[in-house]
């Protein structure tokens, strides 16, 4: 459906995600028109293409799905153009004066600099800048349209807009596949079709190239891949681009490699293929951390009268695994210290922490995210931040940048990270990058658990490498005699059958056979039986899934499970998103890394801002905005953020998550909805779920996928240089970066 009216007021307009609500006049009245344009003022006459929506608290409102922008024509529209501030230094005072020179040929006038200098009180630097405002705002319109011809939606295009300027559409045309590189959002497939309207043919260079690129990307996002074999990667490609010359790809590959966007390296098992980027940064994590375990200071401490001294004030003594864990710790530059649940992991952070600081040592606790930097606060009480917020992740010019860094080196003698097994190898780069020189680093985390949702697998590389003292916790300490948790989660991870006879407090086991069964026994479990059971609202009991696509997954669950814990009613405002329905005190989770996000912290008194969202943060959805289609959402670590409606497709509802992104995390109860495919029916997937909840466990589903699950020790091979590239700095003998 079309509309056609002139903008009569423009109610708001986010500048980040263009996302608008505006009032047009049309033939048959007066509309209210939501959804995101390209900037626009009151007096332009705009087209809109599609559907009215429900009636809202504020009226019945059109969502446009395309727009088009048409010069104001009557006198006082030209005014409330050239008044509305899109045109950078003109008001309204300059604007009258305008349109009583040139009246309704104003707007063309705006062009000509020597012409706009003659209108009194406007000087031909004045006119100039006038002038050029007004066509750049005009190339952005005219762009923001050209590429909504080609299928891509307002919110992309404004996206695109804002990395190519005024080259927007001169880029697509000559290369859309240069879209795959710079846009987030935008895929191979996005891209070549927008490449087939503009004729480009099949077997151009650029596609070719750009299909390789994307094979590794997507490798890198969805499996964790830093590189591809070289047959495998040509395969993939071939098969994406749907040609049977598997030379042209072959030569391409060999092109890319020679100009150096591409890096091919002998792993002595085959070629392997991988982005200069992600060269760049295994390299450097082998060098840094090689470097660090070379210049590592000596200390002269009486390490056992420290340990003792620990233990009188603690009121407990260490294992003696734990004393070498230790000990390790101090002496070495860069020591792993790794453990299931229960074996003491926190009780040697705690140690280690005062030991250095009795030492005079600067140190700073870290985890890969804000749920395991609160939970070590928690267990520690000391501060514990986020890898990114104690490298100052900062945004500037559209990209962003941690203050400290290879440059600007973290003010530390120590650094402790726990959960290491989540960290990927990019943020893991940044953090090495921004150690001083001797600085010592402690990894503590649980090898066995699922690896990092990013690329790579840096820990269980770096204990599997044998470069690094490793101390391994096998002793079990955190457990009640009636307890089960702890225990059966070591019997799965050692292959065992967990004890499923229901005769302990805070392990139980529901057979059923069906997805059907699986689903309902979940929903009973969360809303009813448990909140019960354990003095707990509904919605702090965490469902965890293998799967999002089955009728015990996430979508299905998550669906009915807000309905049952947050259903309707009049004092709750929703907006819809797909088939999501977002509602006031939604639980939800930030689904991608967000660096440009803002929030605000309230502690005490003090107010602090900063920016960066990400993959895996829960929060509550405290308020929704439906006329201006913004809402606010509270995490779990009380930063508060507000959204707007182009960025809704960040979240996701979380009544239900899938296991994987439940890494890092830990809840007091946790359901186990355990409707599984074949390829994930592992061990450590289970071994990972159960390991999430403190207080009471519940597996819902049949006895027999358990068993598999126990049984297959399988996990999916992580293609990485790391181990290869710290065997070659050792053999080289050199660590300079």
């Amino acid at each position: 459906m079309l509309l056609k009216g002139e903008v009569r007021t423009v109610i708001f307009q986010s500048p980040e995600t263009g996302y608008t609500v505006l009032d047009i006049k049309g033939e048959d009245g007066t509309f209210t028109v939501v959804g995101s344009f390209p900037p626009v003022s009151e007096g332009q006459v705009v087209v809109v293409e599609g559907a009215f929506k429900q009636k809202s608290m504020y009226g019945k409102q059109f969502v446009a799905e395309k727009v088009k922008i048409a010069q104001p024509s009557r006198l006082d529209g030209i005014k409330k153009f050239l008044a509305s501030g899109l045109i950078h230094g003109l008001g309204p005072v300059t604007a009258e004066a305008i349109v009583a020179r040139f009246g309704v040929d104003s707007l063309e006038m705006m062009k000509y600099p020597f012409e706009l200098a003659k209108v009194r009180g406007i000087s031909l630097k004045k006119a100039t800048e006038f002038g050029m405002s007004y066509v750049k705002l005009q190339k952005m319109q005219d762009a923001i349209m050209f590429l909504q011809e080609l299928g891509i939606t307002v919110n992309m295009a404004l996206r695109i807009y804002k990395i190519y300027d005024v080259k927007t559409e001169d880029n697509v045309r000559k290369n859309p596949y240069m879209l795959v590189d710079d846009i987030d959002g935008i895929g191979f497939a996005t891209a070549d079709r927008i490449a087939g309207e503009l004729g480009i043919d099949k077997t151009s260079d650029f596609r070719i190239s750009a299909a390789i690129t994307y094979v590794l990307k997507d490798a890198s996002t969805r499996s964790g891949h830093n590189y591809l074999p070289e047959d495998e990667l040509i395969a993939a490609a071939t098969e994406l681009l749907g040609i049977d010359d598997v030379q042209r790809v072959k030569d391409a590959l060999s092109d890319m490699i020679l100009l150096g966007d591409l890096v091919r390296y002998d792993t002595g098992e085959h070629a392997a293929i991988l982005l200069k980027k992600n060269y760049q940064i295994e390299r450097s994590i082998a060098r840094r951390l090689l470097r660090l375990k070379q210049e590592a200071s000596d200390f002269r401490v009486n390490i056992d009268f420290e340990v003792s001294r620990f233990e009188q004030e603690a009121g407990f003594e260490l294992h003696p695994n734990q004393k070498e864990a230790v000990r390790a710790s101090i002496e070495n530059g860069v020591h792993i210290v790794t453990g299931g649940p229960g074996t003491g992991k926190t009780t040697i952070v705690k140690c280690i922490l005062r030991l250095f600081k009795n030492l005079g040592q600067r140190v700073a606790l870290c985890a890969p995210t804000g749920r395991a930097a609160k939970r070590l606060s928690q267990a520690t009480g000391e501060e514990a931040k986020t890898i990114h917020r104690m490298l100052d992740l900062d945004w500037k010019n559209g990209e962003g940048h941690f203050t400290y860094n290879e440059y600007t080196r973290l003010p530390l003698d120590v650094v402790i990270v726990d959960e290491v097994s989540m960290v990927d190898e990019f943020v893991f780069a940044a953090l090495l990058g921004a150690l001083e020189r001797g600085a010592r680093l402690i990894l503590v985390g649980d090898k066995d658990q699922l690896a990092s949702v990013g690329a790579g697998n840096v820990l269980g590389d770096l204990i599997r490498c044998g470069r690094f003292t490793v101390s391994y916790l096998t002793q079990i300490y955190r457990q009640s005699e009636k307890s089960k948790i702890v225990p059966n989660a070591h019997k799965i991870n050692r292959g065992e059958m967990p004890d499923l006879d229901n005769k302990s407090d805070d392990f139980y086991f529901e057979e059923r056979a069906t997805s059907e069964a699986i689903m309902k026994s979940a929903i009973a479990l969360v809303t009813k039986r448990l909140p019960s059971f354990l003095n707990m609202q509904p919605r702090d009991i965490q469902v965890l899934c293998p799967m999002k696509r089955s009728l015990a997954g996430t979508i299905s669950l998550n669906r009915e499970l807000q309905q049952a814990i947050n259903p309707p009613a009049p004092d709750k405002k929703e907006l819809r998103h797909g088939d999501v329905l977002f509602r006031e005190g939604d639980k939800v989770m930030q689904t991608q890394n967000n660096y440009q996000q803002e929030w605000t912290q309230t502690i005490g008194n003090k107010v602090e801002r900063g920016a960066g969202v990400f993959n895996g943060d829960l929060g509550v959805i405290e308020s929704i905005n439906v006329q201006i289609m913004q809402f606010t959402v509270r995490f779990d670590d009380d930063k508060v953020s507000i959204y707007q409606y182009g960025d809704i497709d960040q979240l996701s509802l979380a009544y239900a998550i899938t296991i994987h992104k439940s890494q890092g995390s830990e809840f007091d109860a946790v359901v186990i909805a355990l409707d599984a495919n074949y390829m994930l029916q592992t061990r450590n997937l289970l071994y990972t779920a159960v390991t999430r909840a403190k207080r009471l466990v519940v597996i819902s589903g049949a006895r027999e996928t358990v068993r598999r699950m126990v049984r297959n020790n399988q996990t999916s091979r992580r293609y990485s240089l790391l181990i290869n590239l710290i065997e070659e700095e050792i053999g080289g003998g050199g660590y300079e970066d």
